[in-house]
């Protein structure tokens, strides 16, 4: 799987990495968060690196739907379900600043950018209430949107809240050149290096299997800390979604949507519907089919994938598929994210998580935000959100649902291993695509194969012993407990796990099939 953003792009050269070498500010994590950090940071002239395990937007920017929108589904509502106005208008605010900002970046960047309707709606009749509850929590905060229910689209829309001159775009153009922008205004960028610790000391030392660089401060802008100080793994929880894009070749002007379509509030389904222009025409990309990550059950990721190429395609006849693609992001369970200095990181280490698939803009807003604190500026008047969203109390219900996430965490590492002892090794050879998960005395085991090639594993989570899940869309090992994500060959992806799976020798009986 391939995203439409990512297909055919070409990494960007980047500086060899130097051990012991001394920065301001080292962040870690290359996606639109960390670049937006790194470049306010070094256009104040500050001394900067960025490090990155892979290559830059590789994991959630670069799979992202792109939306720059304050209009963002059910989010609005949600939030104000369970905090005051008060916070509500300060994560819009945030989110604006967020927007501006990037805005007016890929402006003069000559990032091209298209201003679209924003579009919350529902998909039948059950959903009314989720849109007008979400228009009310708009409208509250000032935002200028309007009610909808006849918009020409081929999909099913019953009735829609509207928010125009919202924006789109190709996120791995923005975070290219933000790349660029950073190394002329001084900033280091290292790719293909994993951070695998942070010791808070002074200056604080950021390790990698190459060696150690030091800094004044170092920030976490890699989706979930790869640090359990503060224990953000338990008070967020990771959810993948999928995105295709297809080209529908008997198009004309017109029937492709005019407008960011993200359905909300009814038991269908999920769908994201935009176009994104490429090579002078438009392709049509649609998302939907989230889930907590490793916890797809019975409908599977790859039956997701199928689920939303059936129906983009009963919806637009004779589209064919470019590319499909899955993003993962994470989700506070107090709904607003997390930003600032990491706990038991004597000020020296900060984070950012938590951005809910809204990372174009709260990633963004969270770059002010840290910048702002790292440059000790005064927290003006148009920045008052900085000190409500740092201010704000944990509420019950912030602890209520923490507290069901982490029974359902138990509950998944609970029937993982019961799961792992239903099958013991010796096991056939799984088809091409499939793994499984084995007992091998006593320990669960995950066996696979993908491009022929049959490997075993240890299927135990390194972060915190969850038992890994095969993810059949795009072959690898999901944890469901805290969303670590590993390749077939025990490789880290992403999520709070530092360290690779254990290879382990293949039997004879796991070659047989």
């Amino acid at each position: 799987m391939q995203s439409l953003w990512l297909d055919g792009r070409r990494p960007l050269p980047t500086h060899p990495f130097l051990a012991e070498e001394e920065y301001d500010d080292v962040i870690v994590g290359a996606g639109i968060t960390g670049l937006s950090t790194a470049l306010m940071l070094a256009e104040a002239g500050r001394r900067v690196a960025v490090i990155e395990a892979f290559d830059i937007g590789a994991l959630a920017t670069g799979n992202t739907t792109g939306k720059i929108s304050l209009l963002q589904g059910s989010r609005l509502s949600t939030i104000r379900r369970h905090h005051s106005r008060r916070v509500l208008q300060a994560y819009v605010d945030s989110n604006r600043d967020g927007q501006e900002w990037l805005l007016d970046f890929c402006e003069r960047a000559g990032v091209p950018v298209q201003r679209r309707t924003a579009y919350s709606y529902a998909q039948h009749a059950d959903g009314a209430d989720a849109v007008e509850a979400e228009y009310r929590a708009a409208r509250e905060v000032g935002l200028p949107v309007g009610l909808v229910d006849d918009v020409d689209v081929p999909f099913p829309f019953a009735f829609g809240v509207a928010l125009g001159e919202q924006a789109q775009f190709d996120a791995m153009d923005a975070v290219v050149a933000l790349a660029r922008e950073l190394m002329e205004s001084g900033g280091i960028i290292h790719t293909g290096v994993r951070v695998t610790g942070v010791k808070a000391s002074s200056p604080a030392r950021v390790i990698t299997p190459l060696g150690e660089v030091r800094a004044l401060n170092v920030v976490l802008a890699t989706a979930t800390p790869i640090l359990d100080r503060g224990l953000y793994f338990a008070k967020t929880h990771g959810q993948r979604s999928y995105a295709l894009a297809f080209e529908v070749p008997d198009a004309g002007p017109g029937d492709l949507p005019d407008g960011m379509f993200l359905s909300i509030g009814d038991s269908v389904r999920s769908r994201s519907v935009r176009t994104a222009p490429r090579d002078g025409r438009d392709l049509l990309v649609v998302g939907g089919n989230g889930h907590g990550v490793g916890r797809a059950g019975s409908f599977s990721e790859q039956d997701r994938v199928d689920d939303l190429r059936a129906w983009s395609e009963r919806h637009y006849p004779g589209a064919r598929l470019t590319n499909s693609w899955s993003a993962q992001d994470y989700e506070s369970f107090n709904l607003i994210p997390f930003v600032g200095a990491l706990p038991r990181g004597r000020g020296r280490v900060y984070l950012a998580t938590g951005f809910a698939k809204w990372g174009m803009t709260n990633g963004v807003a969270a770059g002010i935000r840290l910048s702002s604190e790292i440059l000790g500026d005064a927290w003006s008047e148009r920045r008052h959100w900085h000190r409500v969203l740092a201010t704000r109390m944990t509420k019950p219900a912030d602890l209520g649902r923490g507290g069901i996430g982490g029974a359902e965490v138990g509950a998944e590492a609970a029937k993982g291993w019961l799961g792992a002892e239903r099958r013991s090794v010796p096991v056939a050879r799984p088809a091409e695509g499939e793994g499984v998960v084995a007992n091998a005395n006593g320990r669960p085991v995950g066996i696979s194969t993908v491009g022929g090639t049959t490997c075993a594993v240890s299927a135990v989570c390194p972060h915190l012993g969850g038992v890994l899940a095969w993810n059949d869309a795009e072959r690898s090992w999901d944890c469901p407990l805290h969303a670590s994500r590993f390749t077939a060959e025990g490789t880290r992806i992403e999520g709070p796990a530092v360290d690779d799976l254990r290879r382990l020798p293949r039997t004879p009986s796991a070659a047989r099939r």
